[in-house]
């Protein structure tokens, strides 16, 4: 009888010598949950259209928003982060072995981190702006890769330091240089002939386009003409950035909105579409063939 209590006994300590060694990473777990309610509230307001808290009219969030850094391949960054937490969420809750788990937590916080900066660095080139909810969620993914770090296993990384950084590190830079190609617009179409001739016919008929380097919707409006953008006949209304002072030229003729075109005796404080413009300037659109207007 008291063998088989025995045989029980270790039994039992055997098992809960396995469960002790996949337990969920609460900590990872509960912060990469705190990133998901965050990421999950600005996707709702982005796709309802909606201001999110402390992103009213004219703030540093609503132009992070609005700008071309808010969205990635299509979609909003915010449900890439929600997806990206829920991925660390599940990772830290599996019952993986602890080495292998904190290996993969480790790169995903790493690359998150990164990438979180690099987007709050070029909003700040771009717009001269921060995103409150953005550095929140910088502030949760830097949380994370403090507490992996702090707290890895005795084994961890199970190689050495300087192989595994410069694996990882290798992995991050490649995957982020690849997005900043494509934010930087390097994988863009050719330079299209029609949006050329439009945007030199703009420029010989007198017509000037007002915006900022800040303005999202200027960003916008130079991203439909592509490579063309640089015929369009643009004046710059903030050289010194957000938060310098206007240009001559712009506070002569009253630029107080971006982007704003002036075509003819006309003023349109709006971006407007390739056709529009053409039709404002009478631009034979539909039947040009490259032999001019």
């Amino acid at each position: 009888m008291s063998k088989r209590r025995q045989k029980a006994t270790t039994k039992v300590a055997e098992k809960g010598s396995k469960n002790k060694g996949f337990r969920p990473d609460r900590p990872v777990l509960g912060l990469a949950m705190a990133g998901m309610l965050v990421t999950a509230y600005l996707a709702i307001t982005d796709m309802s259209r909606s201001a999110a808290l402390f992103c009213g009219e004219g703030s540093d969030c609503q132009l992070i928003q609005q700008s071309h850094w808010s969205i990635l391949l299509g979609i909003p960054v915010a449900i890439w982060g929600f997806v990206f937490y829920a991925l660390i969420a599940l990772i830290a809750g599996l019952g993986k072995p602890r080495l292998k788990r904190w290996r993969r937590l480790w790169l995903l916080s790493f690359f998150g981190m990164v990438f979180s900066l690099y987007l709050t660095a070029a909003g700040w080139l771009a717009v001269q702006a921060f995103c409150l909810w953005c550095l929140f969620s910088l502030g949760i993914m830097v949380a994370i890769f403090l507490v992996l770090t702090l707290r890895r296993p005795e084994s961890a990384p199970g190689m050495p330091w300087a192989g595994f950084l410069a694996g990882q590190g290798a992995m991050v830079a490649v995957v982020l240089v690849l997005l900043h190609a494509f934010y930087a617009g390097w994988f863009q179409p050719p330079e299209d002939p029609r949006l050329r001739a439009l945007a030199e016919h703009l420029d010989r008929t007198g017509a000037v386009y007002y915006g900022a380097s800040w303005c999202p919707s200027c960003q916008d409006q130079n991203r439909l003409f592509g490579p063309a953008a640089e015929h369009l006949p643009y004046v710059e209304c903030s050289p010194q950035g957000r938060a310098g002072g206007v240009a001559f030229e712009c506070v002569a003729n009253d630029i107080s909105t971006y982007p704003t075109w002036v075509i003819g005796n006309r003023r349109f404080e709006q971006l407007l579409e390739p056709q529009e413009l053409a039709r404002r300037s009478r631009f034979d659109w539909d039947g040009w063939g490259g032999n001019g207007d």
